[in-house]
């Protein structure tokens, strides 16, 4: 006796059609709510946007891989929390573009690795890896400590920031969003690299120390 889906078991086009329908379907009733949900479009009280600084050093540890062996989100497991922290939430990352959540950890989580450690520390960790951490696999990235900081483009990204997170931004009395960089932000995204300290004693900024404000900004918003 034939079953009545062999027709469409057997007939690859068929089969590959309604494959796709029934994956279709599934992904709009799992994904379409969670756009209109307050929980997943509302920024955290307490979470900031990055400084024109942090941002550079976020582009950077893009650049590096960083996020292709370090994973951005905390699972709400027992294991995760009682060593990493307490567990992601969707309001952390509304402003993220793209996000850098990651799924693979040949190295730890680093959601909430921001003031774990010192600057030295991550400073000596990646200049050596193996200084601070002996079992650690991860390669030096010590050229960053000679390779200066550039803010040439921070304006910019500011600008397209506002774009993105347009309406996912904090909001004003009358419910209007707050643009996540106002004007004196874009303005004077140069004068944190002119005021700010190198780590590494040089006289001008480098990746290194861009790379480390990003670090240390990470998870700031809910501990």
């Amino acid at each position: 006796m034939q079953n009545k889906h062999e027709k469409v078991e057997k007939h690859v086009g068929w089969f590959f059609t309604f494959t796709i329908a029934a994956i279709s379907i599934g992904g709009l009733v799992e994904i379409t709510p969670l756009f209109f949900q307050k929980e997943t479009t509302t920024p955290v009280e307490s979470l900031r946007p990055y400084t024109a600084l942090e941002m550079e050093g976020r582009d950077i540890y893009i650049r590096e891989g960083c996020n292709n062996c370090h994973s951005q989100m905390i699972r709400p497991l027992r294991a995760e929390t009682e060593r990493y922290g307490h567990y992601s939430v969707a309001g952390e990352s509304v402003w993220e573009h793209p996000f850098l959540w990651g799924s693979k950890r040949t190295g730890p989580d680093l959601a909430r690795v921001g003031q774990r450690y010192s600057d030295d520390w991550h400073y000596a960790h990646l200049m050596d890896p193996r200084s601070v951490v002996p079992e650690s696999n991860m390669p030096s990235y010590s050229w960053l400590a000679e390779t200066p900081a550039s803010n040439e483009l921070s304006a910019k990204k500011m600008e397209i920031f506002n774009m993105l997170t347009k309406n996912r931004s904090h909001k004003d009395a009358d419910g209007n969003p707050i643009p996540l960089y106002s004007s004196d932000d874009i303005a004077n995204a140069g004068s944190e690299f002119k005021t700010t300290k190198s780590i590494t004693g040089k006289n001008s900024l480098t990746e290194m120390d861009a790379l480390i404000a990003y670090l240390q900004s990470l998870g700031h918003a809910l501990k």
